[in-house]
């Protein structure tokens, strides 16, 4: 059952939080995503790659191939390019959490099998689920969660 490998006390943050404070909350925690509550009620999760995607370069489109005068041109541009970034980024730690998570989360329950909640990761290439109870967020079961599960079991069929 998911209870058995979840873990009981999940990071999690809330949708009003500042994104760089979510960023110091995996970075302190190791963890790579995190559910995203207004006050108790679980309204999305928030990932690295939801992260990246804040920082993702525009799309220059197709290939492009300077003429003589444009070589000049070039380390200008990318220069105006890292400047704008930079300034970015300050506005991108202020953003809220809310304006970058995912929202459709999908969710297990604690008696729900193991196999249920891999087939639901599996299923929707993600790599977290949180555990609700009553609608209330009691545990996160990730992708090593699960694998480390497994291996409880192969060790108790050893021994048996």
């Amino acid at each position: 059952m998911v209870r058995d490998v979840m873990n009981r006390e999940p990071v999690a943050c809330q949708a009003s939080d500042a994104v760089g404070e979510a960023v110091k909350l995996l970075k302190r925690n190791d963890i790579s995503g995190m559910p995203v509550l207004e006050g108790e009620k679980l309204v999305g999760v928030v990932s690295e790659s939801d992260l990246l995607k804040m920082l993702s370069a525009e799309d220059e489109g197709g290939l492009w191939l300077p003429s003589p005068l444009e070589i000049l041109e070039v380390p200008i541009r990318d220069l105006i390019r890292w400047e704008r970034l930079a300034a970015g980024a300050e506005e991108i730690g202020q953003t809220r959490v809310s304006e970058v998570m995912t929202k459709k989360v999908h969710t297990v329950g604690p008696e729900d099998a193991i196999e249920q909640a891999a087939s639901v990761m599996v299923r929707h290439r993600i790599n977290r689920l949180p555990v609700l109870e009553d609608d209330r967020l009691v545990g996160i079961v990730t992708r090593g969660d699960i694998i480390a599960g497994l291996g409880m079991g192969a060790s108790e069929v050893e021994e048996d």
